[in-house]
């Protein structure tokens, strides 16, 4: 018998394709290449050639299509797909007080998982494979996130005011460490704190929720700067801007990711370059709600990492990166008057590498040997992708997220051509609905 030089290499999955987009530190693009999946992480990538001593259990052969990164959406209120639609075009205050609250003082853990499921399946259905939810009876959410197999990172929000799952800030905080204890080892889930905001919780709150980020060594989340006023009530009430005032109370540093950062100065941008802190960019749900713009080529200047966030389904409406990642990069051209502000080059990087740094996920975010196997695959026959150039260009400024034929986490396909295994999404669209008419009913 011959000796065999070149025994085949066993794998899981081998899936090839016209591209492969690796977002490696050369951003190498490889024209028909290969993906080696195997226990649930990468094992090679390369051209379709260099990958051929491997003997796959599956093969994916996805033809004229690009395989890439799973994005990564770092800020969003999954269950608030209850609320998709339901007061659109208002003023923030009315939008909040006569419409969203009244309606989330009615949330049961029921509707948040619900809510969760359907967000999953959007997300999922649009090449996102993890997300940072914060919201209320987390529990659910992480719940949902499980069963649809997605990875995520969830909190639950803690408020100076009564929320349908707390009374109070302490309560909100017990909830809070038992996720960290009921997710502790899983695969895919993991806990982080969530404050709401500096004018939602104390200061002695955002401290207890600083220090427990800091005893789990997790992720501390919060709104910042978002709204026009925000800097100017917080001089009033403590006589510093907002994000001075949260480095005051040791919130700020590697660990603390800041949602929105809209109304930030060059005295703030060097606080958070300093301390290593984190943002959430919401392009689309600061455009809603007339929020302003964020300066995130000032902050990526800084080396402050950006990630994108879709923001809850209430105030965007789509939880949908692709469209974040256009808005983000048109947006800011367009103020600044400056075509070269937020190339597609950054837009991309922003959904994942920069998801992926913002969550301290060093594993996620690119196709390279050893990162866990969280991919999506576009067609790149549909007309809209036709013709294909430039991988980033074509990502940002021309799919719409509904080229997205296959996605995959941890090495386990959990959607493909518009089906969820496990998942009837016919059915749950139907709870949702129904869900979604009872608690509007309860609007003023």
């Amino acid at each position: 018998m011959r000796h065999d030089e070149n025994p085949a290499i066993p794998c899981d999955t081998l899936i090839t394709a016209s591209h492969v987009l690796t977002q490696n530190a050369r951003r190498e693009v490889i024209r028909d290449g290969a993906v080696a999946v195997s226990g649930g992480r990468i094992a090679a990538v390369g051209p379709r050639e260099a990958l051929a001593a491997y003997a796959p259990a599956e093969t994916l052969s996805m033809g004229r299509a690009l395989v890439m990164p799973g994005l990564v959406n770092v800020h969003t209120h999954a269950a608030m797909t209850l609320f998709r639609g339901l007061a659109d075009d208002l003023p923030v205050a009315d939008w909040l007080h006569n419409h969203i609250w009244p309606v989330e003082k009615m949330l049961t853990p029921e509707a948040v998982y619900l809510g969760s499921q359907l967000a999953c399946a959007e997300m999922l259905a649009a090449g996102v494979t993890c997300f940072a939810d914060l919201y209320f009876f987390s529990g659910q959410t992480a719940r949902a996130a499980d069963a649809l197999g997605m990875r995520a990172v969830v909190g639950e929000g803690v408020l100076d005011f009564p929320t349908p799952s707390a009374q109070n800030p302490a309560e909100a905080l017990a909830l809070s460490r038992d996720l960290f204890h009921r997710l502790r080892g899983h695969p895919r889930l993991s806990a982080m704190v969530v404050a709401h905001s500096p004018y939602a919780a104390s200061d002695a709150t955002l401290e207890a929720c600083a220090a427990l980020a800091r005893e789990h060594d997790a992720v501390f989340t919060l709104h910042a700067a978002e709204g026009v006023t925000e800097n100017a009530d917080s001089l009033e009430r403590t006589g510093r801007r907002v994000i001075p005032h949260l480095h005051s109370l040791g919130v700020l540093g590697p660990n603390c990711l800041l949602a929105h950062c809209v109304h930030v100065d060059d005295g703030d941008l060097e606080l958070l370059a300093a301390t290593g802190t984190r943002v959430a960019h919401c392009p689309r749900s600061n455009a809603k709600l007339a929020s302003g713009t964020a300066p995130i080529p000032a902050m990526r200047q800084r080396g402050i990492a950006v990630g994108l966030g879709t923001d809850g389904a209430a105030s965007n409406n789509a939880l949908n990166l692709f469209a974040e990642m256009g808005c983000a990069s048109l947006t800011l051209k367009l103020v600044r008057g400056d075509p070269t502000a937020f190339p597609a080059r950054d837009a991309l990087d922003a959904a994942t590498l920069g998801g992926a740094a913002c969550l301290g996920m060093p594993d996620i975010g690119a196709i390279v040997p050893g990162h866990h196997a969280d991919l999506a695959v576009l067609s790149l026959t549909r007309p809209n992708m036709v013709p294909f150039f430039d991988a980033p260009s074509q990502l940002v400024y021309a799919a719409t997220g509904a080229e997205v034929v296959l996605t995959m986490v941890a090495g386990r396909v959990v959607y493909r051509d518009g089906r969820f295994p496990g998942l009837d999404v016919s059915a749950l669209g139907r709870e949702v609905q129904d869900m979604a008419e009872r608690l509007a009913a309860h609007r003023p």
